[in-house]
């Protein structure tokens, strides 16, 4: 069971906000209101001209119920659920969960949009102090994917960014972790390092086979509560200076049918963990890039791939959506492996990208753009997709940079 998830279209730019980590709020650009619940209109002059506007949150929390009973089954298996009344610092007063930690009214509060388990937002109201156990919160747990306590799987940890996903996991307390490593690189550097770490436990898992990914679901697929998709091909090149197409069915091959190949054999044993009750909250994690959004041309196969990987990271959020499972997306910009060394800094560590995806599971984030090449790439997409491309194309052909 799922909680309501009827909304508006407009109140669905809470949603995407909350979708990537924020709190934004309609802001009339003629009387400078702040309202909410979102509506077409101004309630306080009828303007037309409202601005999502980032919101601190903070506010006041000057009521408080504890709900005994509810006529909807997802609530029902999960009473008593605390609700309370903040009012906002910035004007309104919104209805909001209540985190466990947070004291009685009134008392300070920091009010945050998470997605909860139909994927839309929700409020919940945080204490105002972040503390140490703050993650174990019952209610924070439905809105969030917490590694704690869960089982996860690392595709491939044959490499750097694998391993460092592996390492982040099992200090994020993961109850076990299984590391994905075909044969033919079984014997890569620091594969053994991993085996030796406590719950971890290598698994052969080859996404370029159907057989072995069936197989690897087989064995541990009724189990598994977060699967991280990070097995990549990378070669940096473009089109005209490479002749054949073996390089690029190969990186579409890994990172756009090896994310098939595992959502196949993977999404139905993922959509019944997320069917499993109150404590089930499963999650599938993609590793894409920042160059899945604007083509760069110096890597411009590789772009191309994880282009049609994040198109189809879209359809399988829109499958498992309606079974509980979240699906991230990170988009890293370029990382710190020998695919990029002829990019010049900032590039992104393997240890900083596991860190973001971590704690995008715990913060029950969807999309995440992880280091400042993401960041700016990001904000120049936004503000206009044509004008990258442009700039893109210039530097690759003038500097080789981004």
């Amino acid at each position: 069971m799922l909680p309501p998830a009827a909304r508006s279209r407009v109140a669905l730019r809470l949603t995407a906000a909350a979708c990537l980590g924020r709190f934004e709020l309609q802001v009339c650009r003629d009387c400078g209101t702040v309202q909410y619940p979102p509506r077409e209109a101004c309630h306080s002059c009828l303007s037309l001209q409202l601005d999502w506007t980032l919101q601190s949150g903070e506010g006041e929390l000057i009521s408080q119920t504890t709900l005994a009973h509810s006529h909807e089954q997802y609530f029902r298996e999960r009473l008593p659920w605390r609700l309370g009344m903040v009012r906002l610092d910035c004007g309104p007063t919104v209805v909001t969960h209540l985190h466990g930690d947070v004291a009685l009214a009134p008392a300070r509060v920091r009010v945050r949009a998470h997605l909860d388990r139909s994927g839309q937002a929700a409020l919940i109201a945080m204490p105002a102090q972040e503390l140490s156990t703050m993650t174990d919160d019952k209610q924070l747990r439905e809105m969030a994917c917490n590694p704690k306590d869960r089982n996860a799987l690392v595709s491939d940890v044959t490499t750097p960014t694998g391993q460092a996903l592996v390492r982040a996991l099992v200090s994020a307390g993961a109850d076990r972790v299984w590391a994905g490593y075909s044969e033919a690189s079984k014997t890569m550097p620091g594969v053994d390092e991993m085996q030796r770490l406590v719950h971890v436990s290598l698994v052969p898992l080859d996404v370029t086979s159907s057989n072995s990914v069936k197989q690897a679901a087989a064995q541990i697929g009724a189990k598994l509560d977060i699967l991280i998709n990070n097995a990549e091909f990378h070669r940096a090149h473009g089109i005209s200076g490479q002749s054949g197409v073996e390089t690029a069915r190969t990186e579409m091959d890994v990172n756009y049918f090896g994310l098939l190949r595992l959502a196949q054999e993977f999404g139905p044993p993922l959509r019944a963990r997320g069917a499993g009750g109150p404590s089930s909250a499963p999650a599938w994690v993609n590793i894409l890039s920042v160059f899945a959004l604007a083509n760069f041309p110096a890597h411009g196969t590789f772009s191309a791939s994880k282009a049609a990987t994040y198109s189809l990271s879209q359809c399988l959020r829109a499958e498992m959506q309606s079974w509980g499972v979240r699906v991230i997306n990170i988009f890293p910009g370029p990382i710190d492996d020998e695919w990029n060394q002829t990019l010049p800094p900032p590039k992104l560590s393997p240890d900083a990208l596991a860190r973001a995806s971590v704690n995008a599971l715990q913060e029950g984030i969807e999309d995440v753009y992880p280091g400042d090449v993401a960041q700016e790439w990001l904000a120049r997409w936004r503000e206009n997709p044509k004008v990258l491309e442009r700039e893109l194309a210039a530097d690759s052909l003038g500097r080789g940079s981004i």
